[in-house]
């Protein structure tokens, strides 16, 4: 049977044999019709999956920031005639805080397969790494922009956190990661936990856990470049 699956990629510069099974390989090769969020940086992935594929053999749509969307239900039809197809991300889990999500829901919708690929989640990693509840958590992707926004958004979270006892997860542009930090330390309580997991799986992998009157004494290291998951507990 045709299936949608949705490949995950590795979240930086990692040895693709220490975050996937020999399975994703298996079922990448045997493609040639990809969903994806960019396409130079998913033929990049694939090339680098196995040498041996024949990039200009395969056929890509995009779901990225300026796609139209009214086209991803046509994407589908390789799928519809029987054809499987791959989506693949920019990094981690496809459809997770990511557009993909739009074509498996038009997948689910229409009844086809979809099946999901064991790889890295940066948000999942970061919950097992921080000490945090991980019975109830809740993602809340990307903060407002505007700062007054931002602080009341901190704020309301961390009162959740403490009245629902969930944890609180958020990502951030990283050249915008010292000014997210530096929000949350003139924010949040002094009691209130922070874990910055950043650079997951890759060799400047960094994750601490310390209340916020901690991080106040100890900063933060230079983040500007490593992509980052931030928990509030």
């Amino acid at each position: 049977m045709a299936s949608l699956y949705l490949i995950p990629v590795t979240l930086g510069d990692t040895p693709h044999d220490r975050v996937f099974p020999p399975h994703n390989k298996q079922i990448i090769l045997s493609l040639r019709h990809f969903i994806v969020e960019d396409i130079r940086s998913a033929r990049r992935f694939l090339k680098a999956v196995d040498r041996s594929i024949d990039i200009d053999a395969l056929t890509f749509y995009t779901i990225g920031k300026h796609a139209d969307h009214a086209e991803f239900g046509r994407y589908l039809d390789p799928l519809r005639r029987g054809e499987s197809m791959g989506v693949i991300s920019e990094a981690g889990c496809p459809a997770v805080a990511d557009p993909g999500a739009d074509v498996v829901a038009i997948a689910q919708k229409e009844g086809l397969e979809v099946v999901p690929l064991v790889g890295p989640s940066s948000i999942l990693l970061a919950v097992m790494a921080s000490g945090f509840n991980g019975q109830s958590f809740a993602f809340n992707g990307y903060l407002p922009i505007d700062a007054k926004d931002r602080a009341r958004a901190i704020g309301k979270l961390e009162a959740r956190a403490r009245s629902e006892h969930q944890t609180q997860i958020f990502i951030e542009t990283p050249y915008r990661n010292g000014r997210l930090f530096a929000d949350f330390l003139n924010t949040l309580g002094a009691h209130t936990h922070l874990c910055v997991a950043a650079g997951l799986t890759t060799e400047a992998e960094f994750v601490c856990t310390r209340t916020v009157a901690e991080w106040r004494k100890t900063g933060l290291p230079d983040l500007a470049k490593t992509p980052a998951v931030f928990l509030i507990y």
